[in-house]
C-alpha cells in the first residue's frame, strides 16, 4: 500500500509580526514589511534594505540559556517546531519518538553568530591569526549547520533521523521532499520539517552586493522587490522560518488530525551549467515540473495555481516563465502564477518552506495570493501573474517552484483535503 504524506501542523516566523495568522494576512493583503536594515549599520552597502522579522526570542518562549547558545536561525527553527507541534494537536510526550524525524533546510546556517564571533576574534578583521581563548563554547555549533537539526530534535524529543538539507535557495523545498521520502519508505510516521534562515549580516550583504542580485531601491523599501515587472532590479534579502508537521495519512486520520493539504510529489534537478547563471529555456525546471506531474499522475490542466520562485531578477523571471511554458504547454496561459516574495523577502534556504506553508493555507482558504508591486508588465513575460490583489478561486492542486545557486531547480506538488482520495 502506498504511504501518503499530509500536512497537519504549520508554524511560520516571517518578516513583520511573527506568527502564521499575521503571515497569511500580510501575504493576502500584499503588504511588504521591507525597511532599512536595523540589525546593523547598512550604510557601507549598495543594498541597505531587508525584510526583517520582529522576533523577540524571550517573548517566543526561549530560555536565557537557549538564547545565548543558539544562532538566530536555530532560534527560529526551534520556536516554529514547538508551535507547529501544538498546531498539529501533537506534543513532545505524545509523539512516537523513534518514528519521528527532523529535516531542516538552510542555505547559510548560523551565519549571524559566525559573523559576530569572528568580528570579536579578529578584532574587527584586523588580526589574521586569532586567539581561540576568545571563542565562545558554542562556536563549533555555529560552524556545523547540522546543529540546527539537533536543536529541533532535542526540543521535540524526535529520536528518528535528523538532517539538515543545504541546497542553496531550494533547501526549504528539498528538506520537505527528503521528509516525504522517509515517510513514504516507512522509516518514519511523523516528520518535523521546514526551513530556517537568518542571513542578515554584513558578510551576506557584501556577497549579494558583489553580484548585484539585490535591489538598491533604498529610498522605497516597500516597493523595491517587483517580480515580473518591467522595472525589476533584484530581490530583497529576508529572514524567517516555517516548520510543517508531516504525517503518514493513515496515522493522521487515525488520531483525527486536521489536514491542511497532501504533498503529492517532489522533484529536483540540476542544470549542470553555472553557479549563478540560468539557461534561458528553463529546461531543468521544466523537467522537475514534468516529474512531479508524472509521479502524481496528473496533467498540466490539473494545476490551479503556481507559487513562483519569482525573485524579481531579470534572468530568473524569464527563466521561470520559459520553464512553465515548456512544462505546461498551452495551459501555462490559463494558470495563475504569483510570487509572495515582495512580502516575505527572499530568505534563501527558508523561503521554500515558507512558501509551502502559504500553498497549504491557500488550499485551505481557496485564495490565490497576489504578486505585490507588479505595476508595469514586462512584454517579455506574458503569463497571468496575479498583480496587486488576491483572488478567491477554487483550488485543488497547486505547484510550488524553487531555483537556487548551483543550478538547483525544485518543484513540489500539493493537493487540498478531499483531493486524490480513494
Amino acid at each position: 500500500m502506498t504511504r501518503r504524506v499530509v500536512i497537519t501542523g504549520i508554524a511560520v516566523i516571517a518578516p513583520g509580526t511573527p506568527g502564521t495568522k499575521p503571515f497569511w494576512e500580510r501575504v493576502i493583503a500584499g503588504t511588504p514589511p521591507t525597511r532599512t536594515i536595523t540589525r546593523f549599520d547598512p550604510s557601507p552597502f549598495r543594498s541597505r534594505i531587508a525584510a526583517e522579522c520582529d522576533f523577540d526570542p524571550k517573548e517566543a518562549g526561549l530560555t536565557p540559556q537557549e538564547i545565548r547558545r543558539m544562532d538566530r536561525a536555530a532560534q527560529f527553527a526551534v520556536v516554529t517546531a514547538r508551535e507547529a507541534l501544538t498546531d498539529s494537536g501533537l506534543d513532545t510526550h505524545g509523539i512516537p519518538h523513534e518514528r519521528t524525524g527532523v529535516s531542516i533546510g538552510t542555505a547559510v546556517g548560523c551565519t549571524t553568530k559566525l559573523d559576530e564571533e569572528y568580528n570579536v576574534l579578529s578584532n574587527g578583521g584586523s588580526t589574521w591569526v586569532v586567539d581561540p581563548h576568545y571563542a565562545p563554547p558554542h562556536m563549533f555549533d555555529y560552524f556545523i549547520p547540522s546543529s540546527i537539526a539537533a536543536e529541533v530534535a532535542r526540543t521535540t524529543q524526535a529520536a528518528g533521523p535528523a538532517a539538515v538539507i543545504s541546497a542553496g535557495c531550494t533547501s526549504g523545498l528539498d528538506s520537505i521532499g527528503h521528509a516525504c521520502d522517509l515517510i513514504r519508505e516507512g522509516t518514519t510516521d511523523i516528520m518535523i520539517s521546514g526551513g530556517t534562515e537568518a542571513p542578515l549580516s554584513p558578510i551576506t550583504l557584501a556577497c549579494f552586493d558583489a553580484i548585484k542580485a539585490t535591489s538598491n531601491r533604498n529610498d522605497d523599501p516597500e516597493h523595491a522587490m517587483r517580480p515580473f515587472d518591467r522595472t525589476r532590479n533584484g530581490f530583497v534579502l529576508g529572514e524567517g522560518a516555517a516548520t510543517l508537521i508531516l504525517e503518514e495519512r493513515t496515522h493522521a486520520l487515525r488520531r483525527g488530525a486536521r489536514i491542511y493539504a497532501e504533498i503529492l510529489a517532489h522533484a529536483t534537478r540540476s542544470n549542470a551549467h553555472h553557479m549563478t547563471g540560468l539557461r534561458p529555456d528553463g529546461a531543468e525546471m521544466a523537467d522537475a515540473i514534468t516529474a512531479v506531474l508524472t509521479e502524481a499522475r496528473l496533467h498540466p490542466a490539473d494545476i490551479d495555481w503556481v507559487n513562483a520562485h519569482g525573485t524579481g531578477t531579470r534572468q530568473n523571471d524569464r527563466h521561470e516563465t520559459a520553464a512553465l511554458k515548456r512544462a505546461l504547454g498551452p495551459h501555462a496561459y490559463h494558470t495563475p502564477v504569483s510570487s509572495i516574495k515582495p512580502v516575505t523577502g527572499h530568505s534563501l534556504g527558508a523561503i521554500g518552506s515558507i512558501e509551502i506553508a502559504a500553498c497549504a493555507l491557500a488550499l485551505t482558504h481557496h485564495t490565490i495570493p497576489p504578486t505585490a508591486n507588479l505595476t508595469e508588465p514586462d512584454p517579455e513575460l506574458d503569463l497571468d501573474y496575479v498583480p496587486h490583489h488576491a483572488r478567491t478561486h477554487p483550488l485543488h492542486t497547486v505547484l510550488s517552484l524553487g531555483s537556487g545557486f548551483g543550478g538547483f531547480q525544485s518543484a513540489v506538488l500539493l493537493a487540498g483535503t478531499g483531493e486524490n482520495t480513494p
